[in-house]
């Protein structure tokens, strides 16, 4: 297997490209700076430079490719969101997208499956309702810009198997976790507001997991919810958080507090979405980290286990 790989530098690249190479696969990466995204990954991989917005990617890159993964894109969590940067963040993804299905188009004769990136952002504010694959999009921005995003992937429906995995909020060690963790080591972290909205988040680990199941599973395709199994309302995201790193956290978090330490992607985190792993557990992907205490007993493992192995 031979798998090309765009965003391979980035949080979640790097997991799936360590996934894939620990399963024996050959992988290919696409980077605006080839040699700098080798040394980040620091992994057996061939390496492309490749501009996304301006440029279909060298036709030399696909050479023996069988699978696609794509999740090169503007950040959304870094800088606030002025006009130019939704711009970035709406043509980084629908401009990449375009180029590379164009490539494979027109010099991918081997790929079997494209698997592209998209955000659980489609659903928008939905409050209790539960989501599943079939729901329709909400409105706003990330709506739209993951509307436009995935009608960009489904363009390659015509010429091989394409899923689109709409990502929720992913912990691990690093990614929107990071920005939280100092306030909540500090004994400030507490429920945003009441605390009922839901969140629907998924382990760095299963997200890679699942995108290789999608690669390699020839019965999924389109959308694919990339959450965990339960989603969790902010109350409980706090209480298990809280619970993994010893502290206290009953404090609600004041709206301006969290947009200082998250930027506007603080917005993700007051925004209610209770999306449901349809798909994936239909289709048979079996969760590491199903549940937040599970999740987040591996992230923030307590003193008391990590003195254990220092010792050890």
């Amino acid at each position: 297997m031979k798998v090309l790989v765009t965003g391979a530098s980035g949080f979640i690249g790097q997991e799936i490209c360590e996934r894939l190479v620990e399963k024996g696969a050959d992988v290919v990466v696409l980077s605006r700076d080839a040699e700098r995204a080798k040394r980040e990954i620091g992994l057996p991989v061939e390496a492309y430079d490749w501009d996304p917005a301006l440029e279909l990617p060298p036709r030399e890159a696909f050479n023996g490719v069988t699978g696609v993964i794509h999740l090169a894109g503007e950040s959304v969590a870094e800088g606030r969101w002025t006009k130019a940067k939704r711009k970035r963040i709406l043509e980084s993804r629908t401009k990449s997208t375009a180029h590379l299905v164009d490539a494979m188009k027109q010099y991918g004769e081997n790929i079997q499956s494209f698997v592209c990136a998209s955000a659980i952002g489609f659903y928008s504010e939905r409050g209790d309702e539960i989501l599943g694959e079939s729901a329709s999009s909400g409105e706003g921005f990330l709506a739209d810009v993951c509307e436009a995003w995935e009608a960009e992937a489904a363009k390659a429906d015509g010429f091989t198997r394409r899923v689109s995995i709409r990502i929720g909020m992913v912990l691990g060690h690093g990614g929107a976790l990071q920005k939280l963790l100092p306030i909540f080591r500090l004994g400030l972290g507490g429920p945003i507001g009441n605390g009922k909205q839901w969140m629907s988040w998924i382990h760095v680990k299963d997200l890679a997991g699942l995108f290789l199941h999608c690669l390699n599973n020839a019965e999924v395709r389109g959308p694919v919810n990339g959450v965990a199994p339960h989603p969790v309302t902010n109350k409980e995201f706090t209480k298990s958080l809280a619970s993994a790193l010893g502290v206290p956290a009953f404090l609600p978090v004041p709206t301006l507090a969290l947009r200082i330490a998250m930027g506007q992607m603080s917005e993700l985190a007051t925004k209610s979405q209770r999306v449901q792993a349809a798909k994936a557990v239909d289709s048979g992907y079996s969760f590491e980290y199903g549940t937040i205490d599970a999740a987040f007993a591996e992230i923030c493992p307590s003193k008391k286990k990590s003195l254990k192995r220092s010792y050890a």
